[in-house]
């Protein structure tokens, strides 16, 4: 029967040998860890926002994160695979990436069988390696975007439009992530085949999002209540603390699997970085819990003192995303010194928003400012440690690990990045505030928007 199936089904059965079954196993797990990161996530928010705006947080973020993945599906792949297509030689890279891996491009509308990774043309044998992991990798990388979308709808809790965050995460999901992804995660990009270097979505998750966070919260203004009395609300107040607390916990479980999906398994050989740095998956997840520990001793350390809950929860967070550049290729003693930091630089971040009267107490002092201390450590503590280039090329501009790690290219990658979301989150936010609005009427913010959106009665 075997024998039969294997004579007159598809012929390259080169692509699904075990070590590729395996591969395609871990991603798939990797992908569900972010589902449960973005679980976490929104449990987090439930908990900090009022009664009246549980369920529709819930909903506009479901909603708001299918819509940032069907954009991402369309094109978005296509402009990661880009860089990698350079190197494949062929002579339109990314309009031969954008045609096999947009929405219905033939690598996925097609079993990997369908494609040899033999061929006689170089350039078409490169682009079939290893298909069926790329189109599970595809999936990781969609939960990735989604996870994106969720992280911005946090900045506009119990005010946006819903159709206007929709609108956002199109753009967010389709375009603005898959150009920083493209530029700044994965290996042989203008940026990281020079020595920019990230592993766990730095600059294309968590600065890109942090950027579009601060504006959209300023275009959308405080929530009612916030910095000055007003005659019918009494402001934001926390729901469940407790709830808070256990969704970081939930996200703290997830964040090692979605940390290890960021590299490459090569078999007899080794794991690897995104950026094609040494590594292991033993000192990649060590390093992940030593930036909890150190996040969450200065956390506590500032929640104590400040009497304030809220760092003692978003402590070991902010620990992990300071090491979110350094996961793979550093020391545990390194990286526990680097998180001690985190909770600092969060602190700072947050209180420079509220001189600005800006009503973003989540996301930004989590991942903008401790982001960006990220980028930027990661290229002193581990200066010179060998980057970039790809698996096989031993010589030319894409060797394998030609590049280093330095604070130039962290630089150089942190100011691409703030200015391309920059510039798009402006436009954007902007052009959604002037055309359908942003911000919902103050009948329907002293409402609840469980009430606005879905009839739901209140106590």
């Amino acid at each position: 029967m075997l024998s039969t199936l294997m004579a007159e089904g598809p012929p390259y059965f080169e692509q699904v040998s075990t070590n590729i079954f395996l591969n395609d196993i871990f991603y798939m797990i990797c992908a569900a860890a972010i589902v449960v990161g973005i679980v976490g996530t929104t449990l987090v928010d439930a908990a900090i926002v009022r009664k009246k705006n549980q369920v529709d947080t819930w909903i506009q973020k479901i909603v708001g994160m299918m819509i940032a993945v069907a954009a991402f599906f369309i094109i978005g792949f296509g402009i990661w695979m880009w860089q990698y297509y350079e190197i494949f030689g062929f002579a339109s890279p990314l309009k031969e990436a954008i045609k096999d891996w947009w929405f219905a491009g033939s690598k996925l509308t097609n079993a990997s069988t369908f494609f040899n990774p033999k061929d006689a043309n170089p350039s078409i044998a490169g682009s079939n390696f290893e298909v069926d992991v790329f189109q599970v990798f595809l999936v990781f990388f969609a939960t990735f975007v989604a996870f994106g979308a969720a992280l911005l709808h946090s900045a506009g809790l119990e005010r946006i439009k819903a159709r206007a965050f929709y609108v956002m995460s199109f753009f967010l999901g389709g375009i603005v992530m898959p150009v920083v992804l493209y530029l700044t995660w994965g290996s042989v990009s203008p940026l990281t085949n020079n020595g920019t270097h990230d592993y766990v979505g730095l600059f294309a998750l968590y600065i890109t999002v942090g950027v579009w966070a601060v504006i959209l919260a300023w275009r959308l203004g405080p929530r009612l209540g916030t910095f000055e009395a007003h005659p019918r609300t009494s402001g934001p107040a926390p729901t469940d603390l407790s709830k808070a607390a256990m969704g970081a916990v939930i996200l703290m479980s997830a964040i090692p699997f979605i940390a290890l999906g960021c590299g490459f398994i090569i078999p007899d050989f080794g794991y690897f970085g995104i950026s094609v740095t040494s590594s292991s998956f033993g000192l990649a997840l060590i390093n992940v819990f030593a930036s909890y520990a150190g996040g969450a001793i200065m956390g506590g350390i500032l929640a104590y003192r400040k009497k304030n809950v809220f760092w003692a929860i978003l402590g070991p967070l902010s620990g992990y995303i300071s090491g979110t550049a350094l996961f793979d290729i550093t020391k545990p003693w390194i990286m526990f010194l680097v998180a001690l930091g985190g909770p600092i630089v969060a602190y700072f971040t947050y209180n420079l928003l509220l001189k600005f009267k800006i009503d973003e107490p989540k996301v930004a002092p989590l991942v903008l400012g401790p982001g960006i201390y990220a980028a930027l450590i990661a290229g002193i503590v581990e200066w010179g440690t060998p980057t970039g280039g790809y698996f096989g090329f031993t010589e030319g501009k894409y060797a394998f690990q030609h590049a280093e790690v330095n604070l130039g290219w962290q630089a150089a990658g942190l100011g691409v990045t703030i200015a391309i979301a920059l510039v798009t989150g402006l436009i954007v936010i902007i052009g959604c505030e002037k055309t359908i609005g942003i911000r919902v009427s103050e009948e329907d913010e002293i409402n609840g928007l469980d009430v606005a959106y879905w009839n739901i009665p209140q106590d």
